[in-house]
């Protein structure tokens, strides 16, 4: 009976029994070992799980509360998303903008938002792995949801909807006219161009820009001074203070062209840089040692991490049509040291130099013309030098002709004549006029005999002579406007 008794004891009580010139305070007190392994062990617990998402995936917004930048959409309480949120009656739009500037943030935070959140239920797909099943497959989930007795429609946030091709987009007009979902998009490129007009009748447009330097500084901030989910879970370890100075938040905010997580995947390796050179090396042994340090981010860490300013640019996209047509507009505007901007955007963004080269021989003739006629031959060669040399080299050769068109004396007259000849004939009623008699040349008997070629003067004989070179009905027409035209 004892025995059963002794066996139902906690186990110190057991082990009192076993040393009895020991007290019982005396075993419950810890030893100095005991004491330095339960510290090692205390503070092993507090430090945060290494997270294999990036910093850019944790950072994201909750709310649309939290969301930095893009106040044209959601700072005054009358704009579109907010008034909507606060309506709790969710329209179907698409979000175009940048990389990095909050589409897929914004998409994902408006739901929670609501502060009837449980009327909707969140759906999200990719458009660069997702196909017309599970399009479906999420319809037909939303429609049963709809038409059951606790109402729920469903929100689908379709990201990078442009990879999506026709027969694709289809699939969302009927469901969207219905209201069987509420269909957020997000893209990068331009929506007239690579959505479908049905599609875009249905949905509004929401332009994104480019993050301004000072909110792309208030998000490392944010990073770096958020002990749930920002830099300590790069790391693994909390260190006592993570210092992150002005001069490392300037130089990303500055460098990474608005895009958010292009600074924040840079501040993330940053950090984990500097933990590196305190000898932290994710070794849980190392932890101990740790927590009491201060780790400092500097801008070598920094410059280190980014290499190099990103730049914006995609080229068979809308920032390919834009910058040319930036380039082409400052050098028809003689401004060359704009033009020499422009063309650097393009070179560093990876532009292929043919393209550019072919662009500058059509200038050449477009807006340059009859003002200067060795344009075009100067657009030519650079092509030729381009054809030769390859970058980065034949980079001069563009910049040379670019400077030389951009500072060259302007002439649309040719350009102007063409298009108005071309109005003529395109204006002309019924057919157009066949060649008069004698501008047809008469390589045979009959033709003679027809009266081809007849009356016709030969010009350099007869240098004064006048006669028509126009059909009748375009007798006295001029099309170029330029003084040579009047001799």
């Amino acid at each position: 009976m004892a025995s059963k008794f002794i066996s139902r004891l906690p186990r110190h009580f057991s082990t009192v029994r076993r040393n009895p010139t020991r007290s019982l305070k005396q075993q419950q007190q810890p030893q100095p070992q005991q004491e330095q392994e339960q510290s090692i062990i205390s503070k092993k617990r507090k430090q945060p799980r290494r997270s294999e998402k990036p910093l850019s995936e944790r950072m994201r917004p909750q709310t649309i509360n939290d969301v930095i930048g893009q106040d044209h959409l959601l700072s005054d309480k009358s704009s579109f998303i907010r008034s909507a949120v606060e309506a709790n009656r969710l329209p179907s739009f698409i979000l175009w903008g940048p990389p990095g500037t909050g589409k897929t943030s914004i998409g994902r935070a408006i739901v929670n938002s609501c502060s009837l959140s449980t009327l909707y239920r969140f759906v999200s797909l990719s458009a660069v792995n997702a196909g017309v099943k599970d399009v479906r497959d999420v319809v037909d989930e939303a429609r049963s949801k709809k038409s059951s007795i606790n109402s729920v429609r469903t929100v689908l946030f379709v990201d990078e909807v442009h990879r999506f091709n026709k027969s694709q987009l289809d699939c969302f007009l009927p469901v969207i006219e219905d209201g069987s979902i509420v269909f957020i998009g997000a893209t990068t490129e331009n929506p007239s161009f690579h959505l479908i007009t049905p599609l875009l009748s249905r949905c509004r447009v929401l332009t994104l820009n480019l993050l301004e330097p000072v909110h792309i500084a208030d998000i490392l901030r944010r990073a770096s001074d958020d002990r749930g989910k920002g830099l300590v879970c790069s790391l693994g370890f909390m260190p006592k203070e993570i210092e992150v100075s002005d001069e490392v938040v300037e130089y990303l905010s500055q460098h990474c062209d608005g895009d958010a997580r292009v600074a924040l995947n840079a501040l993330e390796i940053s950090s984990i840089t500097a933990a590196a050179r305190l000898g932290y090396n994710g070794n849980v042994l190392d932890l101990d040692k740790n927590v009491d340090v201060v780790l400092s981010v500097n801008i070598d860490d920094a410059k280190q991490a980014l290499q190099s300013k990103h730049l914006s640019y995609d080229k068979d996209g809308e920032q390919h049509y834009n910058l040319i047509s930036a380039l082409h507009k400052s050098m028809r505007g003689s401004d060359a040291n704009a033009s020499i901007y422009w063309l650097a955007r393009m070179l560093e963004g990876g532009e292929q130099p043919l393209y550019i080269a072919r662009r500058l021989i059509v200038f050449s003739s477009e807006d340059v013309g009859m003002a200067d006629p060795l344009a075009l031959p100067q657009a030519v060669s650079c092509y030729q030098a381009c054809h030769f040399l390859g970058m980065p080299e034949c980079s001069l050769n563009l910049a040379q002709c670019v400077v030389y068109l951009a500072l060259a004396p302007k002439s649309i007259a040719v350009y102007k004549a063409l298009r108005a000849a071309t109005k003529a004939v395109k204006d002309s009623v019924g057919q157009n006029e066949g060649v008069p008699l004698h501008l047809r040349t008469a390589p045979t008997k009959l033709m003679k005999e027809l009266g081809y070629a007849k009356g016709y003067i030969y010009t350099p004989d007869n240098p004064s002579a006048v006669q028509s070179f126009l059909p009748p009905s375009l007798q006295g027409s001029k099309f170029l406007d330029w003084p040579a035209a009047d001799i």
